[in-house]
């Protein structure tokens, strides 16, 4: 069975499937299928997989042209029908992991993934889990529920691990020049996830085991958002001091060695950075371990968006107006700059932290046409003079690169600044973090 599984994937013979067909699957899918290999998107929401066999992509990364081509070429196809995984050599779990309202990880996904293929696993499979979740996921979880079966790992049937590194927006960093940290439960294992992934991705890293590569990931995501906790906290401690927090960081950047710059906003936003170190610390509390860099980069990021509603507040004040039935608009609600990605976007936090206080809120975003909240629906709105002379403060929450920040400056009487976005224009109507 093994060396079958690496023949077909060697000669691009291996058909291939993706559960789950987001910011994650979709990518892997489309570069496999550019490889040249038979994939089959597998997903829940019919009006996704309608999307894909119509060659419509939903992910600004994808180009809807290059997922067209691919599907009249019968390369990619997509369906809500597990029955195919019966007829796959390979399959890839990219499922949503996120968390529940206690912060402890969600993996229903994963394990509603897992026992679709139990039903359908094989002879000479292959399955890759690439969704994030805790160390011991792999071996502890997935492991038993497919050798119910009665086919042995690494002869039968192959299992293995490697964690995304899907940067959405990213020009420069895509799927394939990004390193792949490739795990498998035995040697066989990991051979072939690494011979299926040497396919798409110039470099691929094999580590000793699934619970190294899951903790590598939780790693790299802790690390900065351990690091941006900090710079958050630095941003507060510097208004404190009536010091400019940004040119504390340009200057300490210019250190050669031994410092990498962070730099502070509105707080964490996207499916990974605001997650992943809560699947941690939740391991090690099982672990009876107090994850305390964690704990307190957590407590920091996640009252930022109250520490901007503070400064909006003081600079109204400082012009003698009032929160209470003012009008304001945020600048852009995605999570990061350049995306159409609202998860966990600290606009949201934001928008609802405001609107308790009798706020009128409207919103600017080209790539985020409508917003769904809990009781309202907003649609964006053009930044413009009318917009700019109608609303008491603008607030700039995502830096989106489409935006004049010099025109914005010029036209509004009031801008608070999460971003540094306004660097270099001058006026004492402009508030930065």
């Amino acid at each position: 069975m093994y060396q079958h599984l690496l023949t077909h994937i060697t000669q691009r013979t291996a058909r291939i499937g993706v559960i789950g067909l987001g910011y994650v699957g979709l990518p892997l899918a489309t570069e496999w299928a550019r490889a040249g290999f038979r994939v089959t998107g597998i997903d829940i929401d019919a009006q996704r997989v309608a999307m894909c066999q119509q060659g419509i992509s939903w992910i600004a990364d994808i180009p809807s042209d290059d997922l067209a081509a691919l599907v009249r070429e019968e390369r990619l196809t997509a369906t809500t029908d597990i029955a195919v995984l019966a007829e796959l050599d390979a399959i890839s779990i990219c499922v949503p992991t996120p968390l529940n309202k206690t912060k402890d990880p969600d993996i229903s996904a994963v394990l509603s993934a897992v026992d679709a293929i139990l039903t359908y696993l094989h002879q000479g499979q292959l399955i890759v889990l690439e969704s994030t979740t805790y160390p011991g996921t792999t071996d502890e979880l997935i492991l038993p529920r497919l050798s119910q079966t009665g086919l042995t790992v690494g002869e039968d049937f192959f299992l293995a691990f490697s964690p995304e590194r899907i940067d959405p927006g990213n020009k420069y960093y895509t799927l394939s020049n990004t390193p792949k940290i490739v795990a498998g439960v035995t040697a066989q294992c990991l051979e072939v996830v690494t011979a299926l992934y040497k396919t798409v991705v110039d470099s691929v890293v094999p580590v000793s085991s699934t619970r190294v590569a899951e903790l590598v990931k939780l790693q790299e995501n802790t690390f900065r958002a351990v690091n941006i906790g900090m710079v958050n906290e630095l941003a507060i401690i510097a208004h404190l001091l009536g010091v400019d927090v940004w040119e504390v960081i340009s200057a300490a950047a210019t250190k050669p060695f031994g410092f990498m710059p962070f730099y502070p906003g509105p707080g964490l936003g996207g499916h990974c950075i605001p997650i992943d170190p809560h699947y941690l610390a939740w391991k090690l509390r099982t672990l009876n371990y107090k994850t305390r860099f964690i704990e307190v980069a957590s407590e920091i990021n996640g009252q930022m968006p109250r520490y901007v509603v503070e400064r909006v507040v003081s600079a109204m004040n400082e012009v003698g107006k009032c929160l209470n039935g003012s009008r304001i608009l945020i600048l852009g609600v995605s999570y990061k700059r350049d995306v159409a990605d609202l998860r966990e976007s600290p606009a949201l936090d934001i928008i609802e932290l405001l609107q308790e206080r009798k706020v009128h809120i409207e919103y600017a975003d080209p790539y985020i046409p409508k917003l769904r909240l809990a009781e309202t629906t907003l649609t964006a709105v053009p930044l413009d003079d009318e917009c700019l002379r109608r609303v008491d403060c603008v607030v700039i929450v995502t830096d989106h690169s489409i935006f004049d920040y010099a025109y914005l400056c010029r036209t509004a009487s009031l801008v608070v600044d999460t971003r540094n976005a306004t660097a270099g224009l001058t006026g004492s109507h402009i508030w930065r973090l």
